[in-house]
């Protein structure tokens, strides 16, 4: 993607974001840079000619991860208010995407298309059995086999390893909610 300043590296790096949720965002990117810059073998394509899914997924990775911290709350839809799992996702893709997803992890883990582990690409969705029921949480694959979540505890949205025992353990599923097309959907519905 082609940016005209380095404010968005600036922001990131202003909220002391570790090294690589950093390279996270700038691998999904497709880097910062101005395309006249480069070689013309190695110039970056525009925005407008990225693949819908791609750019879908930047977005969802750049507004999730700008919302670490934020506090949970039991039935959270809001920065202001703070998020439980299932509002943290729905509002991410909204703001992100302008998909709307329904509220609640089960309902959330119906739409789109179900994915292995091996075909996870940042964006897609994490499903856990957290609540001794299955689908019980949802978290946003950012890469590198972590995932971003609204946890009731542990200080607020953040990121964690999918290989932590915990999570491993807790596994259900995962999902890919917007699909590769010419046009932008502006609602997903259940499978």
């Amino acid at each position: 993607m082609v940016y005209k300043n380095f404010s968005f590296l600036l922001q990131f790096r202003a909220m002391k974001f570790s090294k690589w949720i950093l390279v996270a965002i700038l691998t999904v990117a497709g880097g910062i840079c101005h395309a006249d810059e480069l070689p013309a073998e190695t110039a970056v394509a525009p925005a407008q000619s990225q693949p819908y899914w791609q750019s879908i997924a930047q977005e969802v990775l750049i507004n999730a991860l700008s919302l670490t911290g934020v506090k949970y709350k039991y039935g959270g839809i809001s920065p202001e208010t703070g998020f439980d799992c299932s509002g943290f996702v729905r509002y991410v893709f909204q703001q992100a995407s302008n998909l709307t997803l329904p509220h609640g992890a089960r309902a959330i883990s119906q739409l789109g298309q179900a994915i292995t582990v091996d075909q996870l690409q940042p964006g897609d969705l994490v499903f856990f059995n957290t609540l001794k029921s299955a689908f019980s949480h949802v978290g946003i694959y950012i890469g590198d086999n972590r995932f971003i979540h609204a946890p009731t505890s542990g200080g607020g949205v953040h990121v964690v390893n999918m290989k932590d025992d915990y999570w491993a353990k807790r596994f259900n599923g995962a999902r890919r909610v917007a699909q590769p097309s010419t046009q932008q959907p502006a609602e997903v519905s259940a499978e």
